[in-house]
Order: C-alpha cells, then structure tokens, then sequence
C-alpha cells in the first residue's frame, strides 16, 4: 500500500511512471477500484463521509475529479459512459 498527495493537478514527489493501485491512500482516501481507457485511468476512492469520488489521471497529473457519488457503481457507470 502506498500513500500519495496531490496538490489537485497532479501527484506530488512521484515518478511519471507511478499509478496508483487499488487499496494505495490518496488524498486520505482508499482506492477501492481502478480502470483504464486509452491512456487515462480513473480511480475510485471512499471519501471519509462515505460517497465515493473519482480522479482521472494522465500519468500523474489529474484531468478531471468528480466526488459525491454514492455507491461505487453509479462513479463507474459515469467513467464508461464518458461523464467523468
């Protein structure tokens, strides 16, 4: 498990070719599921209240965050249908 910040545009003190995992801390959130298209992945983080927020990453840096879902499927069905 590994832990990363970000300052909202990218990860800091990391190597371009770092990607964050399924259960890394990130931003004090879990990652409970990732998936990749083309060459951005999303992942998916328990927010402390307990919705679940998205980041999009190109690399290391954060194209596009949406939080406040609340169940897991409804931020993935967001990243498949391209609303994220």
């Amino acid at each position: 498990m590994a832990v990363y910040t970000s300052n909202g545009k990218q990860l800091l003190d990391v190597e371009y070719d770092v990607l964050v995992e399924i259960n890394d801390m990130l931003d004090g959130m879990r990652v409970i599921s990732k998936d990749v298209r083309d060459d951005e992945y999303a992942v998916f983080m328990l927010q402390p209240n307990g919705n679940v927020c998205c980041y999009v990453f190109d690399e290391v840096f954060i194209i596009g965050r949406v939080s406040e879902f609340e169940t897991l499927v409804e931020a993935a069905e967001a990243w498949k249908n391209n609303e994220i």
